[in-house]
């Protein structure tokens, strides 16, 4: 029994317009609740400021009706007065005349007192802090005293004001009481009145935004289609007209994307059929001189067929071998790693590797570095191709007992030199030869034009100099790698 996969659920991508959305809306929003917060408090004030206006005129022609006949504090309200001051029809009025002493001298006791109500409503900051410290709170009855309590289960607004009657032994207080229905239905009214041109408003301006992201995203959308509409072969240059410059800059890096790849195609297309010419000629040779050894009945008269046929195995898996290093070499495929990597070290490793080839041509190879380690940055795979191409070539292109001289040197730049004493190159041809499956004229040996065209890609990837000379007017050739020093 395997064990069971479990699926990682898909995280869903945020969505552009979402978040537009989200970034206009939500301050858009923040600001609406602040507005509608300070319009609730602004109305509270002002229907507070017009009702309580209203309670001080009832509280004052009730002061009128207060008299002092045979030294005795009466209140001179008719019961039809009493019914008038008393009649609402949304709230219900409360009223209590009462003295220094608390003596009920008219209307409801149970009507609030602010002498007997902590904190008073009306204190100050400094009042109340007093109030803390355990200072009796002083009430300013130079003015009336307005409270919110409540009475009979029902939220009421207060006023009380002091009265003094001539010739009067005591202080009179005066307070009318009103229930609060009146006041809660204007300042919903108005409340309403401001919040719905606000709420048509939010919806409006939501609307306009949504419309405009949707608008603002339409090139993108564009875009989409554009590209979804395109074979995989398509890689023109997607046209930048009448697009906006945020969508421009997309659309430039797209299309520098479509040209990379029309390159690496092209390269690629190039290649494959460089190779296919390449490999048909081996091939064909094997083939014939298949043939030509079955046609053969003696083992002796097929010996020749057989060497054709070995030597051109051996061109094909030479071939075959410089193609998957020149496959690895291109530019576009980013399989190297460049690392520190001790120059002379790794050359003469490889150098003492190729002796045995040099020894079958009776010829001599020499190593020269100095003392102090040659540092670079290389990738040790593709820099062992770059030096066997080189030695390969100048060992099958040298004299034969000839000698191939192998120079590492650290100053100025850290360079690799390798000389031959063969014929040489002519100048007309240096040019040419780094190019792919090229051959100079005339030249022998199985080659197949692809080794100094190796050794230029893997140059170009380490970011190093080659050189290419002859070394006298009778012959020779010497090339240069100029690496770049690590630090």
């Amino acid at each position: 029994m395997y064990p069971k996969k479990h699926k990682q659920p898909k995280v869903a991508n945020p969505s552009l317009k979402t978040k537009l959305l989200l970034q206009l809306a939500v301050p858009l929003l923040f600001f609406m609740l602040v507005e509608s917060v300070m319009s609730y408090f602004v109305t509270l004030h002002y229907v507070n400021d017009a009702y309580d206006g209203w309670l001080l005129d009832s509280a004052r022609s009730l002061a009128q009706e207060v008299k002092l006949q045979n030294g005795k504090v009466v209140v001179e309200l008719p019961p039809a007065a009493l019914e008038i001051f008393k009649w609402d029809d949304e709230d219900k009025t409360y009223f209590k005349v009462i003295s220094e002493s608390d003596k009920l001298i008219a209307g409801d006791a149970k009507v609030p007192d602010p002498r007997h109500i902590a904190p008073a409503p009306t204190l100050t900051f400094w009042q109340k802090l007093g109030k803390l410290r355990g200072d009796p709170p002083a009430l300013d009855w130079s003015k009336p005293i307005f409270l919110n309590h409540a009475l009979y289960g029902e939220p009421i607004r207060v006023v009380t004001m002091l009265l003094t009657l001539p010739q009067s032994p005591e202080k009179l207080y005066v307070a009318v009481a009103e229930t609060e229905h009146k006041r809660r239905r204007m300042m919903l009214d108005i409340l309403l009145a401001d919040l719905l041109p606000q709420t048509l408003l939010l919806l409006f301006v939501g609307v306009y935004l949504l419309t405009g992201v949707k608008r603002g995203l339409q090139p993108l959308h564009n875009l989409t289609n554009e590209i979804a509409k395109r074979s995989p072969r398509d890689l023109h240059p997607i046209p930048d007209t009448h697009i906006v410059k945020e969508v421009q800059t997309l659309i430039h890096t797209i299309n520098d994307l479509f040209g990379r790849l029309s390159l690496a195609i092209a390269t690629q297309e190039r290649f494959i059929a460089n190779a296919a010419h390449q490999l048909r000629t081996p091939l064909a040779g094997l083939k014939l001189q298949a043939e030509r050894a079955l046609r053969e009945q003696d083992i002796n008269a097929m010996q020749p067929a057989l060497v054709h046929i070995q030597n051109s195995a051996d061109r094909l898996s030479h071939l075959t071998s410089q193609l998957l290093v020149l496959a690895r070499t291109e530019p576009n495929q980013h399989t190297y790693e460049l690392r520190p990597l001790a120059l002379d070290i790794f050359t003469r490793e490889i150098c003492m590797d190729w002796v045995p080839k040099a020894l079958e041509r009776k010829m001599e190879l020499n190593f020269a570095c100095p003392e102090t380690p040659t540092m670079i940055m290389a990738d040790a795979l593709l820099l062992r191709e770059l030096l066997v191409n080189l030695l390969d070539n100048a060992i099958a292109y040298g004299v034969e007992k000839g000698t191939v001289t192998v120079n590492i040197l650290n100053h100025p730049q850290p360079q690799l030199t390798i000389m031959d004493d063969g014929v040489g190159i002519a100048v007309t041809e240096m040019d040419k030869v780094f190019e792919r499956f090229y051959r100079v004229p005339g030249s022998s040996g199985n080659g197949c034009g692809l080794g100094l065209a190796i050794v230029k890609e893997i140059a170009d990837l380490h970011g190093a100099e080659l050189r290419l000379n002859r070394l006298n007017t009778g012959g020779g050739t010497q090339i240069e790698v100029i690496f770049t020093a690590t630090r």
